[in-house]
């Protein structure tokens, strides 16, 4: 069976378990239902028969001693992977059937309308079976399948966890689907309408007060604006209580986006104000137009969710929903279900080597190992939007991990053949709150019989804001090794001059924001003159990101730097043809033209 039959299988299977129908006692409610059917077919059987692994189970049976059969050309399995109707007017002239358990038992006439959750998945069978061949009616065919829809009310009735928030009092979110689905019997062609989702407060919010305040803080909030809501969309409106802080409003038929906007906008301003002052939270809505014959309830639902969380960053907080953000969002997410993939592939992920240049002697002195991704279907995806959702992931330590041994593999194969240079592998925040992880990098290193020095881990100073006393020690651990460290993107975090002083690194990398329009901007040649002057004061050696020209090399070299990088030199190159790069460069490659002074000493680029 494919991949992906079996992930539906074991959803399908997943929502059976949580219902905890199987191997229970007889029920007379379900009774009820098994008589009916034998009566209204005028059939000797009848069962709720329920799909498991590998058998059909009798909830409720009529005519049937035994309480299961096996699977295995049983056509209650059949309802269950296909979730439609089956009629079999005679088992013994059906090609597939004719073999099966049922008649091997004498049954000849099968139909079976399936039994299916509001998520979608089918638990199994309402069917009758009969010994004789026999026709099927439309309105048979009808009544099984009101008998089927009539076992399912009474499982969410037992099993469910009901129709009401015994917190809000709202309505919950079975109800709210079910009452959407109920919205289509009635609506006419085309009908539009809107929804609106009201998020009380950011997830992080949610965490902090779980950590912080008492344990009534949510229900408390959830309390308080279930009642605000009632009080200000008023009767005559639903409401549901569709997750843990999160309440569904549906519009009134004729409402439009240009005047229910307005509206929600003025009563999010209120909303603010009250999550504020007594609760520390920022609400935020998500709108989103829906055709009432065309989207189904938990589409809706994801697109309301989906824009709530971008009103989040909204001066007003409140967003309608975008399809194009959407899209973005739902690549990533598949880029990173897809990454987990790539991380145990052989061919996907791969390390290039961007050269790093001395600059007084022209010669490459290491490389910086960057990560680059060919996805199977994708093609080559960029690192700037694959390293970011990585980064804020649980993949990200797996992920230097995998960085740091192909790095060493590299490095151990070029120290074989002669070649000694430093790499430099980026490290996440991920990394520094990592317990054991100056272990880990020692381990590495000596399983490529390699010396702490052959390595340099380059850190950036939003990721040691994380958690700072945590990174820092782990940095001291890794700097004991010997292992180099580099404030890397240096100038574009919190504090840089504080994390200067603190940080046991050895180089400091000015970010290439910096040095890109460097030849034209005087202001930021002064500003550059004076970090290289102040990182080399503490003791730091200093790298320049993202040279491509020669003025700005010769501009570099008059103030000091001592390393470059950038495409001036070398783009990112594959292993073996950094290796082959790697020779001492040209001393008329790096030609410097003549230089003059502003009064102010500081270094300007000639013309």
């Amino acid at each position: 069976m494919p991949t992906s039959c079996l992930t539906v299988e074991a959803r399908r299977l997943d929502a059976l378990y949580k219902l905890n129908l199987l191997d229970t006692p007889a029920s007379e409610a379900f009774d009820r239902i098994t008589r009916m059917a034998a009566n209204l077919f005028k059939l000797p059987i009848a069962a709720i028969s329920l799909t498991d692994a590998d058998r059909q189970w009798f909830k409720s049976r009529v005519g049937v001693e035994h309480d299961s059969i096996p699977r295995m050309r049983a056509p209650c399995g059949q309802v269950a992977d296909s979730s439609d109707v089956l009629v079999i007017p005679d088992l013994a002239q059906d090609d597939y059937y004719r073999n099966s358990v049922l008649a091997e038992k004498g049954i000849r006439y099968y139909a079976g309308a399936p039994l299916t959750t509001t998520d979608g998945h089918c638990l199994g069978a309402m069917c009758v079976l009969g010994t004789e061949p026999r026709d099927t009616t439309p309105e048979e065919l009808t009544a099984l399948c009101d008998l089927a829809g009539m076992v399912m009310a009474q499982i969410e009735l037992q099993h469910a966890l009901g129709r009401v928030d015994a917190v809000s009092g709202l309505p919950n979110r079975h109800q709210f689907i079910e009452d959407f689905d109920d919205l289509q019997l009635d609506a006419g062609e085309g009908e539009q309408r809107l929804a609106v989702l009201l998020n009380l407060a950011t997830p992080d919010q949610l965490t902090h007060a779980a950590r912080a305040m008492k344990s009534t803080y949510l229900d408390e909030l959830v309390t308080e604006g279930a009642r605000w809501l009632r009080a200000e969309i008023g009767p005559g409106h639903r409401m549901y209580h569709v997750a843990t802080a999160q309440f569904m409003l549906l519009s009134s038929p004729g409402e439009t986006l240009a005047s229910w906007l307005p509206r929600v906008e003025a009563r999010m301003q209120k909303a603010q104000i009250i999550a504020r002052s007594h609760h520390m939270a920022t609400p935020s809505a998500g709108v989103v137009p829906f055709d009432v014959n065309h989207d189904d309830a938990l589409s809706v639902l994801r697109k309301a969710r989906s824009a709530a969380f971008d009103a989040m960053a909204s001066p007003n907080h409140v967003a309608v929903y975008s399809q194009e953000e959407d899209a973005l969002y739902q690549r990533r997410f598949s880029l990173l279900n897809d990454f987990s993939a790539a991380l145990q592939s052989r061919d996907q992920l791969r390390l290039v080597f961007q050269p790093r240049i001395d600059v007084a002697s022209g010669e490459c002195i290491g490389a910086e190992a960057l990560l680059r991704w060919i996805h199977p279907t994708l093609g080559a995806i960029g690192p700037a939007e694959f390293i970011p959702i990585v980064e804020r992931s649980g993949l990200a330590q797996a992920t230097t991990a995998w960085v740091l041994e192909e790095a060493l593999r590299h490095q151990q194969a070029w120290r074989h053949a002669g070649l000694a240079l430093q790499v430099s592998v980026n490290v996440s925040a991920a990394n520094l709150t990592e317990n054991g992880f100056a272990a880990s990098v020692a381990a590495c290193l000596a399983r490529h019989h390699l010396p702490a020095d052959c390595l340099e881990l380059e850190i950036t100073e939003s990721a040691i804001m994380e958690q700072p006393v945590k990174a820092h020690a782990t940095l001291a651990e890794i700097a004991a090794l010997g292992v180099g460290l580099a404030i890397d993107d240096f100038g574009t975090g919190y504090s840089s001059l504080s994390y200067l002083q603190k940080m046991p690194a050895d180089v400091v990398k000015i970010d290439q924001s910096f040095i890109r329009n460097l030849e034209r901007d005087t202001r930021q040649q002064a500003l550059v003159t004076a970090m290289i002057t102040l990182s080399q004061d503490l003791g730091h050696r200093v790298v320049a990101e993202g040279v491509e020209s020669d003025a700005v090399l010769a501009f570099l070299r008059h103030a000091g730097c001592e390393e470059a990088q950038g495409y001036l030199f070398a783009a990112p190159l594959e292993a073996a043809d950094f290796a082959a790069y790697s020779c001492p460069i040209s001393t008329s490659a790096l030609r410097v033209p003549k230089l003059t002074l502003s009064p102010r000493t500081t270094a300007v680029l000639p013309e």
